[in-house]
């Protein structure tokens, strides 16, 4: 571990124990406020175990069960860690300290049913424990009575011509014949590691198929530095196997060790979030909690997938929580206020949610980022709660102060064009007048003026109105030719390539839904409109067609 995850420094572990003798409640305090913090962190609990065992007074009869009970903790807490050996290599050499061997037996029972690194050598350890110790003294008595009849079951059904003894006890008593005694000890021992290797067997393909990668985690602990994305990459194959091939306990240890060094990265708590919401409710709140307000107070995205979470869960007030105390934590993210927005606007609360709009068009830091609010603000209003004249002066006050904003205009057009266009008719007109004599550029403004021709041509009501507008249109083909003239003879940069690269919102004005499209074939008017003017009505010029 780094920093407050690690506890390499034994030097500095036992002056810390050593001072912690004289404080030993609220040092103990801290441990349990560490080990809930970082339950699985393997040195914490054997340093804890170690504080522990220097501590508590030998001669109370309760240490010892204090013990027992931490260790069971410590293993339930990281023992399927895949580096988990030294921890169970502890709690046994206690267990064999104490003259407990029956629970040094059952220990040995879990370990060599889960991958852990070393899985091999505390098969070797188990073995010495079954040669070295008598069955009666590892195994429990239901255990013995049980192996000594399945035995005595075998030999009488083995085919062999021997008859069976019927001098050998079925129950729990002593062999009175030595000879009896030591072959049955024999075959008892024999038998026993015959069931363990077949553990040990599944084990080890167990360990065999992580075993690659566990060697490609290079960094279990956690780091300020990033990861290299061959390790970031590793952890994902990782979790998604032991997703697909382990159990629940499993998965969850592995994301628990992966969001320790992976600790700075969302995708992964977002992940692990995701896993437990088909498992747990109150664990996937955890993983959200604690990456919010610990690890990631500052990454927008796993906020707002805790909040969409609680607010699935029907806890409105703590979603609105989350958003807001975010928000107050990262001022100006757009993201974040939208979702506040549309939080409100799923729950009928539409003053609320047009009081968030207006409330960001007033704090905007810049004209465009109050413009973009403005555009949400008068779609809220128009579509949502149907007021098109309170849209409409929210676009207009917008365009007064950034006439220059394209997309202010193609908004209030669409609105327009969404009512009737019979009455909205001198609405459409203003705001055509608005962007063809303004201060857009000329590309801008004949597309507009284009705009303007067609609607009065399928929609006018003024034949005096079309005919003007076309001899607007005009007059601004012939400024564009005049610019492009000049650029030609290098005064200036041609209007068309400053537009390519400064005017994004080009395409949006070309891509208008709707009464806004044009088809090239229905305004080809060369063929019954004969007026005398340098240019046609050639909208093709302008728009693809169809």
């Amino acid at each position: 571990m780094q920093g407050p995850l690690r506890f390499e420094d034994q030097d500095s572990a036992r002056g810390d124990q050593n001072i912690a003798m004289f404080y030993p409640t609220s040092t103990q305090m801290v441990y349990r406020r560490g080990l809930q913090a970082i339950p699985l962190s393997v040195d914490l609990w054997i340093h804890y175990i170690n504080f522990l065992k220097e501590t508590l007074d030998p001669a109370d009869p309760e240490t010892n069960s204090t013990i027992r009970g931490t260790y069971e903790h410590a293993v339930l807490a990281a023992g399927t860690d895949f580096r988990s050996d030294r921890l169970w290599e502890m709690y046994i050499n206690w267990e064999n300290e104490q003259g407990n061997l029956r629970e040094v037996t059952s220990i040995y029972d879990r370990i060599l049913g889960i991958p852990t690194q070393l899985y091999s050598h505390h098969f070797q350890r188990f073995k010495e424990h079954i040669q070295n110790n008598l069955p009666r003294e590892f195994l429990t008595t239901e255990q013995f009575v049980q192996l000594r009849r399945e035995l005595a079951s075998v030999n009488g059904h083995s085919g062999e011509d021997v008859q069976p003894d019927d001098d050998l006890p079925s129950g729990a008593e002593d062999i009175t014949d030595p000879a009896k005694l030591i072959t049955e000890i024999e075959n008892m021992r024999h038998r026993i590691i015959e069931i363990h290797q077949e553990m040990f067997n599944h084990n080890e393909h167990e360990v065999s198929k992580r075993w690659t990668f566990e060697e490609a985690i290079k960094r279990p602990y956690f780091h300020v530095k990033p990861l290299e994305k061959i390790q970031l990459k590793n952890w994902k194959e990782y979790l998604e196997f032991e997703i697909e091939n382990g159990t629940h306990e499993r998965v969850v240890v592995l994301f628990e060790r992966c969001v320790i060094s992976c600790a700075l990265y969302e995708d992964f708590w977002i992940k692990y979030a995701k896993y437990m919401e088909n498992h747990s409710i109150e664990g996937v709140r955890h993983v959200y909690s604690r990456a919010c307000t610990i690890h990631l107070p500052k990454k927008p995205m796993v906020h707002m997938l805790w909040a969409a979470f609680e607010e699935q869960q029907g806890n409105i007030d703590e979603a609105r929580r989350i958003l807001k105390t975010f928000e107050e934590c990262i001022l100006g993210l757009a993201m974040i206020r939208l979702r506040r927005v549309s939080l409100e606007r799923r729950h009928g609360n539409m003053e609320d949610a047009e009081h968030l709009l207006e409330e960001a068009v007033r704090n905007a830091k810049s004209v465009s980022e109050s413009s973009f609010y403005a555009i949400k603000l008068a779609r809220h209003l128009f579509k949502v709660q149907k007021n098109l004249p309170k849209a409409r002066k929210v676009l207009s006050e917008a365009i007064e102060m950034d006439k220059e904003n394209t997309k202010l205009y193609l908004n209030l057009l669409e609105m327009e064009y969404s009512g009737d266009l019979k009455q909205n008719e001198e609405n459409i007109l203003s705001c055509f007048d608005k962007a063809v004599n303004g201060t857009l550029s000329i590309k801008m403004r004949i597309t507009f003026s284009q705009r303007k021709v067609e609607f009065l041509e399928d929609f006018g009501s003024d034949v005096k109105k079309l005919l003007d507008a076309y001899d607007e249109h005009q007059a601004l083909l012939k400024e564009q030719d005049s610019l492009k003239r000049r650029a030609e003879n290098g005064s200036e940069e041609p209007d068309e390539k400053k537009m390519l690269t400064d005017d994004p919102t080009l395409a949006s004005a070309q891509m208008m839904d709707g009464d806004m499209q044009v088809n090239q074939a229905a305004y080809n008017y060369n063929a019954w409109y004969q007026y005398n003017y340098q240019n046609a009505w050639n909208y093709g010029q302008y728009y693809h067609a169809t």
